[in-house]
């Protein structure tokens, strides 16, 4: 999740907490710095330099800055340099061959069951267990995608989730409530569907993302694979959401395929009232205050299928140590002040706009006394991550994916679809169970 937003309030913060946050809040190494001295300093005067690798760029590399720039001022035993790299994980694999690897490493979490079978990365279950850090205190999904094996690989960073996101005027103008479950979506968001003649001018339910197939599975009670690492949506509740999409699509006619392409940022159709409501996530909250100065939205969880289910997919991002790191227990202190720690879990939320991975930072004011945060917060109670099968990202883009397109286009009937993304997806998985 990427927020473009550096605000003054999170920059204050930075000072603030860059002459406070020492002491225990941050890297008292406990006699685990393989190059701190008896008096604490690093051997002879120097301090421990570190890599950090990110491919955040922008106003994203400033928001890292902020961070990295608070915890060197922290202490004075480590300085950490923030290095943007483009195709990052190409360059990571490869300096992990050959000597070259940073200390640590942004991450995006979904790839922990791809990387971590290679030897690339580091446990940290070690640190957890000397530090006394409570995984408690992050949330279960999150620590379950930075694992592999039993192991922990890092500790979660940020972490999001999708929402309805509506326009309050337009419901409020058609006398509509936000829906909370499929009967209310499916009736409001035909109610709010207009069109002139054979052209859609307001969508009353944005339909375009195949990929939220997976939330909507949950939804109606299902899940994406097997425990034996089958897929598992060719059945009653895989059809259900592919006839609650052929209502919405065919039927009530509430969006129309291609509707939002080609729009820019500042001509988002959510933005400028073209679609009345539509799934997405906390990045999307900077975008929608910057653009939409005529906007007035709200958002819920996500409404609930026909059994009451709810569902939806957590995502985000952690750091973690690569396993050709030179100075490991130096870079776990940077991960576990920037992480497990609320005043500084607090000013990355406050610096990036990003929910943190951290759960004590959530109990602040900044989120508790914020609307725009508690619908996210509560869907975060039951979202899931994605399976953590290695071939899982190669079934979805490459079996599910496309059969879905061709059904959403009435190419492909229901039946068709669910059988062949079930079979060419089987196929998937099994060549892909095994990372090479």
């Amino acid at each position: 999740m990427k927020k473009w937003l550096v605000t003054a309030t999170g920059l204050a913060m930075a000072a603030v907490l860059a002459a406070g946050c020492g002491g225990n809040n941050s890297s008292s190494n406990n006699g685990n710095n393989k190059d701190a001295g008896s008096d604490g300093s690093s051997s002879g005067g120097k301090k421990t330099e570190l890599t950090f690798w990110g491919d955040w760029g922008g106003e994203g590399q400033k928001q890292f800055e902020t961070m990295v720039d608070a915890f060197n001022k922290s202490q004075d035993n480590i300085h950490v340099k923030y290095v943007l790299q483009q195709d990052m994980i190409t360059k990571f694999l490869t300096a992990a061959t050959n000597g070259g690897a940073p200390d640590i490493l942004f991450w995006d979490r979904w790839r922990t069951s791809l990387y971590a079978p290679k030897n690339v990365l580091h446990p940290v279950d070690e640190y957890l267990e000397r530090d006394g850090i409570p995984t408690d205190d992050f949330y279960n999904e999150s620590l379950k995608e930075l694992s592999y094996n039993d192991k922990l690989y890092g500790l979660p960073l940020t972490v999001d989730a999708r929402a309805l996101f509506y326009n309050k005027k337009l419901l409020a103008d058609a006398g509509l409530q936000p829906p909370t479950t499929w009967e209310e979506l499916e009736a409001a968001a035909t109610k709010l569907t207009k069109w002139n003649g054979n052209k859609l001018e307001t969508a009353g339910f944005s339909m375009g993302d195949l990929g939220l197939f997976n939330m909507y599975l949950q939804q109606a009670g299902g899940q994406m694979l097997t425990e034996d690492g089958k897929t598992n949506f060719n059945n009653e509740q895989g059809k259900q959401v592919l006839e609650f999409w052929d209502r919405m699509m065919n039927k009530n006619k509430v969006y129309k395929v291609g509707f939002e392409q080609g729009l820019g940022e500042g001509q988002d159709a959510f933005v400028t009232g073209k679609v009345a409501m539509l799934y997405s996530g906390p990045w999307m909250l900077s975008t929608y205050n910057k653009y939409g100065k005529d906007l007035e939205y709200g958002i819920v969880p996500p409404p609930a299928g026909p059994n009451g289910d709810k569902g939806s997919v957590m995502g985000g991002f952690g750091l973690v140590i690569p396993e050709g790191s030179k100075h490991q227990d130096e870079a776990w202190e940077f991960i576990k002040w920037w992480t497990a720690n609320k005043d500084n879990a607090l000013l990355w939320a406050k610096t990036s706009l990003n929910l943190p991975g951290y759960k004590p930072a959530l109990e602040d004011p900044f989120f508790k006394d914020d609307p725009q945060w508690k619908p996210f917060m509560d869907t975060l109670e039951f979202a899931k991550i994605r399976p953590t099968h290695p071939g899982y990202s190669v079934m979805e883009t490459d079996a599910l994916s496309p059969n879905l397109q061709l059904n959403q286009q009435n190419k492909q009937s229901i039946e068709d679809t669910l059988k062949k993304a079930q079979e060419q997806g089987d196929k998937m998985l099994k060549d892909n169970e095994e990372v090479k």
